[in-house]
């Protein structure tokens, strides 16, 4: 089966949807104080239910025990933003259940007893949400939640409590970068509840001008509120980010297109590239693609290249450990070939 990030061609704005759920069982103490026993106990249950959540959802789920991979393997999954740090950390009984198309993750015994993710191509964060919201119920009749009328989903983290929810766009944002504008974007969206944070960094820096928009508040509004509040703020993120690919596009089109195709022509022959250049570089062609200045005779999912070449995904591409020197030259060459394999097309 094809994975989440294959089914559809790739997004020019929103790459992804994403919806969490956090969720205790209500009959174990909350993770923070778990006893080893009740680590592997809980584990075992979630394992347990896997078979049915096949035959409930039609596709096939694989479960394993997060303690037993390799650090490629963890690192690799953390690089698809499919587990967290937190998870890797943890010395106690920890799991994952993960669809076969990615599209669903489950950690078990992170944060909270149950971390429930759902990813969707594109702008689909009510896809995302009801996909979720099957799974959620399926394992809320198998293991009773803990659960207060007034407080909604009881968490460790007060910041989960309520809903237990945080829905958010994987968004690219070149131009509004190029202005300067993501950091009084975010003090603005912030009023609404709305947080905007790069992609494994402090703050608003990111690499590949991608960023996450998400929401803060859990707690005293409804799963609905949340994902309507998050597409109003959304739109208008969209909406500005074209209007400055727009200016830019009449006032710098020939730059632009110069380090378009220069990015190009490094991504098709460099010997060595380190993973902070080869993103921006990848990101720069992606902004060249989406804004029709370059397009591809084969076309590839440029996103999905910028994950590939991380570390651990290179590692395990290659099927072996490498150091940095190794990785510089392994990716330079991978790149290479996926651009003499995509190939310009002739205007």
């Amino acid at each position: 089966m094809s994975k989440w990030y294959e089914k559809q061609g790739e997004e020019e704005i929103v790459i992804s949807s994403r919806v969490r759920l956090a969720r205790n069982v209500a009959e174990y103490h909350f993770p923070g104080k778990m006893k080893e026993k009740e680590c592997a106990e809980l584990v075992r249950r979630v394992r347990e239910c896997v078979p049915g959540l096949e035959q409930k959802e039609g596709l096939k789920y694989y479960s394993c025990s997060i303690n037993k991979l390799t650090e490629t393997e963890k690192l690799s999954l953390k690089e698809w933003y499919i587990i967290s740090d937190l998870i890797i950390g943890k010395e106690q009984e920890t799991a994952l259940v993960l669809a076969e198309d990615e599209g669903i993750s489950i950690m078990v015994n992170e944060e909270e007893h149950l971390r429930i993710q759902s990813v969707a191509p594109g702008a689909d964060i009510d896809g995302a949400y009801y996909r979720a919201d099957r799974v959620d119920n399926y394992l809320e009749e198998q293991l009773s939640y803990a659960f207060d009328e007034r407080y909604g989903y009881l968490t460790t983290s007060p910041a989960n409590a309520g809903t237990g929810m945080r829905a958010s766009f994987l968004v690219f944002l070149p131009a509004l970068t190029m202005a300067g504008k993501i950091q009084k974007l975010a003090d603005e969206v912030a009023r609404y509840g709305i947080l905007i944070r790069g992609i494994s960094e402090e703050g608003t820096k990111t690499q590949g001008f991608l960023y996450r928009i998400s929401n803060q508040k859990t707690l005293g509004t409804t799963e609905r509120e949340i994902l309507d509040n998050l597409k109003l703020i959304l739109n208008q993120i969209v909406q500005q980010e074209q209007k400055y690919r727009e200016h830019l596009g009449n006032v710098s089109a020939a730059e632009i297109m110069d380090k378009v195709y220069r990015s190009y022509g490094v991504l098709r022959h460099a010997k060595r590239m380190t993973k902070e250049d080869a993103t921006l570089l990848l990101a720069q062609l992606k902004f060249g693609r989406d804004m029709g200045l370059i397009s591809f005779a084969k076309e590839m999912n440029l996103y999905e290249l910028m994950i590939r070449i991380q570390p651990a995904n290179l590692q395990k591409l290659c099927g072996r450990s490498m150091d940095a020197g190794e990785r510089a030259a392994k990716r330079a060459e991978y790149l290479n070939r996926r651009m003499w394999e995509a190939g310009l097309r002739e205007e």
